[in-house]
């Protein structure tokens, strides 16, 4: 046997044009090597024993509920209309009486043979005649006897019941008078038809999913339909099954088409199947290739179909360190969720639901007994005051003095994160092995490692404060980068996703976003990550009424849709003044929720930190060099600060950095941004004088 090593096949150049005759009349040169081995790794996928729907509690009760309602349905239709049905087939009785006698006849007299025997006779086959005339004379005479013994015994029957129970007699004949009556009802028009169901959806088939995927204009899909599909890759992969409160199908699309390309197509995908769209979501599907498409079309939208309550609204508590249910995906199913170790970004354009979500958050942090929640809304419509009687830190408003007692409250943070760093560090590597808050240290109430959840809805307010809004971001992002590895979980919610609402140290670094309806690409990407529009995940698709419904990315490997469960105020009050019980016996009632709040700081003077670190003996320092002075300062203020950090925070006073010319460590002169000093001078001058004039 000759080795496949020893006769590879050689690939040889294209030929030019002048060689084409010469090469074609040539040996053809093969590519696909009959040597070559089958991978050595074989896929199998094996069928569930049971289907989905079988093994999945919720999906059970909703095919059930599907059937069930449907089987409801039909028996009080008919039921209703037994006395009609009964009226009119009695009225068909005598028509199906003459019905019966004819068919009776015809049976006994062998009636249906009658054509056989007349070709027969036609044929002047006397033969066959005979024999089918001593057939006749069989059947008749056993047909006579059977239709004798039926007359006879039933004859005797009914005199029996009479007699012995002329009840039964009448019910026998009442039900002999119906089924006369069926007997004599029309073939087009039965008296008993199905039941005149609400029909919202058609059932989805092959043929519909072809039809839906044609529509939406995409030609390699549209090219693969007229040619059968399978010579471009395009095929069903299994049947189509129920699936929760709606159907499923599997699909491998086209060569070169992806889930997304069906994704960003959904109207038209939806106009196809003759389905609103909120009842059609494609997705891909993580277990296989790319090109395999996950179609699921609901019964009803997603926003119309009754939602399963959520299960922590009557009773339950919550541990931070695992996944918490709070809401539910296009088929109903559970979708969980887990704060810890993570920062969070909700948003969203107004009235979309994105408050509901921050509160549901912080529902789910305080009935954590262990838990300390900071709630601060920045509307000032009281939204969280349902959390108040749990809250450790909360504010309702936007004035300065609400900026005042959060930047106070923030601070307080700060200080917390420092010394919860330092407790870290002093643990044992086999109690702390990660460097990380564990669900046994928050337990532990002497190291006081206990989860904190804090939750800024309408951050963009305190992110653009003139004083000090700069000091307030900069202590955000430190906990958003610092916080999740000890124990500290942050929640910002806004309306106006940008980069002044969203800093880029938050957005950046916040693992869980959530994101509702969104007008376009840039906020889209600002609240889920960059290319996430252009991946296929597009908050701009949810309509009006799609409220609380969102993409939630960060919990698993792809985005996925989940309709957050329903807490009004009125439950939130509810669930708070449980979790207030749960609370008072764990003994975790604190700070705002026992009437106390922030110790107050004087924080730093920006003017007064620049005038200490530029010396008398300098005219002008460059920016870059006064952010670092600042930080040896006030560490604990103004860590992480860069030139530009100086420069905003100067310019609501009125100071702006010129050209500057100074030397480097290197001794080189360069030009740069700076500040000169007595800028910083004139500036405190009159700020004292205005507050003297005060």
């Amino acid at each position: 046997m000759t080795d496949a090593t020893q006769s590879p096949i050689k690939l040889r150049a294209v030929p030019a044009p002048e060689d084409i005759e010469t090469e074609s009349a040539g040996t053809a040169v093969p590519v696909d090597n009959p040597r070559l081995p089958e991978p050595g790794v074989s896929v199998e996928k094996r069928k569930p024993v049971l289907a989905g729907w079988l093994t999945n509690r919720r999906d059970f009760t909703a095919t059930a509920r599907h059937a069930g309602a449907n089987f409801g349905y039909a028996s009080l239709y008919h039921g209703v209309r037994l006395p009609v049905y009964a009226a009119r087939l009695t009225a068909m009785a005598p028509l199906g009486a003459c019905r019966f006698v004819v068919a009776t006849n015809r049976w006994v007299w062998d009636r249906e043979a009658a054509p056989l025997r007349d070709a027969a006779v036609r044929a002047e086959d006397a033969e066959e005649y005979m024999r089918l005339a001593r057939l006749r004379a069989g059947r008749v005479r056993l047909r006579g006897l059977v239709a004798l013994v039926a007359a006879v015994f039933g004859t005797g029957f009914a005199l029996w019941l009479y007699v012995m129970a002329p009840a039964a007699l009448y019910a026998f004949a009442a039900g002999g008078v119906l089924l006369l009556g069926f007997g004599g009802q029309q073939p087009d028009a039965p008296v008993v038809g199905p039941a005149v169901l609400k029909t919202e959806v058609q059932k989805l088939t092959g043929s519909i999913v072809l039809r839906g995927l044609d529509s939406i204009g995409n030609p390699r899909i549209s090219a693969a339909i007229k040619k059968g599909g399978d010579m471009n890759g395009m095929r069903f992969t299994s049947e189509i099954v129920r699936d929760g409160p709606g159907y499923r199908a599997d699909l491998d699309l086209p060569y070169g088409v992806t889930p997304e390309d069906i994704m960003e197509a959904r109207k038209p995908l939806a106009s196809g199947l003759r389905r609103k769209v909120g009842c059609v979501w494609p997705s891909p599907d993580p277990t296989e290739h790319e090109g395999r498409l996950v179609l699921w079309v609901g019964d009803k939208p997603m926003n119309e179909t009754t939602k399963p309550a959520w299960p922590l609204a009557k009773s339950g508590q919550v541990d931070l360190f695992k996944p918490v249910v709070f809401g539910n995906d296009q088929r109903m199913r559970d979708v969980s969720v887990t704060l810890m170790f993570a920062s969070a970004v909700v948003g969203s354009i107004p009235r979309m639901g994105k408050t509901f979500l921050m509160r549901l958050f912080l529902l789910i942090a305080a009935l954590d007994p262990r838990a300390e929640v900071h709630a601060f809304d920045f509307k000032g419509t009281g939204d969280f005051g349902a959390l108040e009687p749990v809250c450790h830190r909360y504010r309702a408003g936007e004035e300065d003095q609400d900026i005042a007692y959060v930047l106070d409250a923030l601070r307080e943070l700060k200080e917390e994160l420092r010394r919860r760093a330092k407790v870290i560090k002093s643990l044992p590597r086999s109690r702390c092995p990660e460097s990380k808050v564990t669900a046994e240290l928050a337990s532990d109430k002497n190291l006081g490692l206990h989860p904190i959840v804090a939750g800024f809805d309408e951050c963009q307010v305190p992110f653009e404060h003139e004083e000090h809004g700069k000091e307030i971001e900069a202590i955000c992002t430190d906990l958003v980068k610092r916080g999740p590895a000890l124990g500290i979980v942050t929640l910002f919610g806004t309306q106006r996703p940008d980069a002044k609402s969203l800093p880029t140290g938050i957005s950046a670094n916040a693992v869980l976003r959530f994101c509702l309806k969104v007008m376009g690409q840039p906020a889209n990407d600002m609240v889920l990550g960059t290319s996430m529009y252009k991946a296929g995940y597009r908050a701009t698709m949810f309509s009006r009424s799609d409220r609380g419904i969102c993409w939630m990315a960060g919990e698993g490997d792809d985005p996925r849709i989940v309709s957050s469960a329903f807490v009004d105020a009125v439950a939130a009050e509810q669930i708070a003044a449980r979790a207030r019980a749960v609370r008072e016996e764990y003994g975790n009632v604190t700070g705002h929720a026992i009437g106390q709040g922030p110790e107050k700081t004087s924080g730093a003077d920006i003017l007064t930190d620049v005038l200490t670190v530029i010396p008398a003996t300098e005219k002008a320092v460059w920016c870059e060099r006064i952010a670092s002075r600042l930080v040896e300062l006030r560490p604990e203020t103004y860590s992480g600060w860069k030139g530009e950090n100086v420069t905003a925070a100067l310019k609501p006073w009125g100071i702006r950095p010129g050209q500057i010319w100074g030397q480097t460590e290197d001794g080189e002169g360069k030009n740069r941004r700076g500040i000169e000093r007595t800028d910083i001078t004139t500036a405190i001058t009159r700020r004292n004088a205005d507050r003297a004039a005060a």
